[in-house]
């Protein structure tokens, strides 16, 4: 193994961009598909105040996290590079949500070097602290300031909610096999 190490976003990136829609369609009587959330912010997706949904949001997380499906061919992606690279998931969960967390890596048997729950989006601190060479993300904004401040490629996976323009090291992926056929190039390792 090699010692290069990847920080990982786990929500919206290692999970389903959509896994919080089913929720938010069910508590606030809507229909609300990914193609409807133009922005970060779901708030501004349907009639609904950042309170409401906040009070919302803060009751339901541990249910949201515990069953939120896997992206397709994450699994299989990152169990190939649990055996060449250091994976650090560093997410803007908070830590009372650690153990949803853990028992959601054992079931969908995604292994780690370690996992850091921040309570929040600001990622740049932890990826410093954890000396990381490329981040994998969702949210345009971090991603933005991620590879800025600390000048390491930053994944965005597409979705309708981060189309705004992006650096030349931020590299928009669409799925996972675009993010490993992306780490192959540019992390080759010896055979």
């Amino acid at each position: 193994m090699t010692n290069i190490r990847f920080g990982i976003d786990i929500d919206g990136t290692v999970t389903c961009p959509t896994s919080l829609l089913p929720h938010i369609n069910e508590a606030f009587k809507c229909d609300l598909q990914l193609s409807d959330i133009k922005e970060y912010d779901l708030t501004k997706a349907f009639p609904v105040t950042e309170l409401e949904f906040y009070e919302w949001f803060k009751k339901s997380e541990a249910t949201i996290y515990a069953t939120s499906p896997i992206q397709q061919d994450a699994h299989a992606v990152l169990s190939a590079w649990k055996e060449k690279y250091e994976l650090f998931f560093i997410s803007a969960r908070g830590e009372n949500v650690m153990d949803v967390t853990l028992n959601w890596f054992k079931e969908q048997e995604l292994l780690y070097d370690h996992i850091e729950l921040i309570g929040t989006h600001k990622k740049i601190e932890t990826a410093r602290k954890y000396g990381v060479h490329v981040f994998f993300e969702d949210k345009h904004d971090n991603a933005v300031e991620i590879h800025e401040e600390l000048d390491i490629p930053v994944l965005l996976f597409n979705t309708p909610y981060n189309q705004q323009p992006a650096p030349t090291g931020v590299i928009r992926v669409n799925n996972w096999i675009e993010a490993n056929n992306w780490i192959e190039k540019e992390f080759a390792l010896p055979k």
